[in-house]
């Protein structure tokens, strides 16, 4: 949960991007990072294997608002997609105050995509965590690709409880900057209520 640094006065919140192999989690983060203030953001980190992009996260601090007198620090952290490196999803989930679960839309990664939300979930409640109760929004990524599942299917497959959900084409910032103010909106809801 949430780490409160007295000195500097800052609140600093964990967001993961969860989803599966190559759905457009690092390029979500790569989108925002571009198009940040340079003041705003510390350094992205980014460690690549020859089978997937993303083998541990990218970090990105995000400064956005106030409670009570506290700056509000966001740090943003993809997963690796593949089943493989699930003791690094585990290790990435610790501690997270908000989870993006990013959707490929298109009709022949259903099945990667419903295998990755049941990972986030059982990864969550290893740790004590339950999804239905953090702050939590899905992006349907790749929009803009044909052979797409309408949002429809989507959400009866992949968001049964309704959470906020988003349209999305990460390479172009179609959706990213609404995903994520809607969980941080989500997570700063939570540290008001003083969960």
């Amino acid at each position: 949960m949430s780490f409160i640094n007295y000195a500097s006065r800052e609140i600093n919140c964990k967001i993961v991007y969860y989803g599966p192999g190559l759905c457009g989690k690092t390029t979500n983060l790569q989108y925002i990072y571009q198009k940040t203030a340079p003041d705003a953001k510390g350094k992205m980190i980014s460690l690549a294997t020859e089978t997937e992009r993303t083998l541990f996260f990218d970090f990105l601090p995000l400064a956005l608002g106030e409670i009570r007198g506290f700056k509000t620090r966001f740090h943003l952290y993809t997963v690796p997609g593949q089943v493989f490196y699930d003791a690094s999803r585990k290790l990435i989930l610790k501690g997270v105050d908000g989870v993006v679960f990013v959707a490929d839309s298109q009709e022949e990664r259903i099945d990667a995509n419903i295998e990755s939300l049941e990972n986030l979930r059982y990864n969550l409640n290893e740790q004590g965590y339950d999804l239905d109760k953090l702050p939590y929004v899905v992006q349907y990524n790749k929009r803009d690709l044909p052979h797409v599942m309408s949002v429809e299917e989507l959400r009866r497959e992949l968001n049964p409880t309704g959470v906020l959900d988003f349209e999305a084409c990460a390479t172009t910032g179609e959706g990213v900057f609404e995903t994520l103010k809607a969980v941080a909106k989500l997570i700063l809801m939570d540290l008001k209520k003083g969960r």
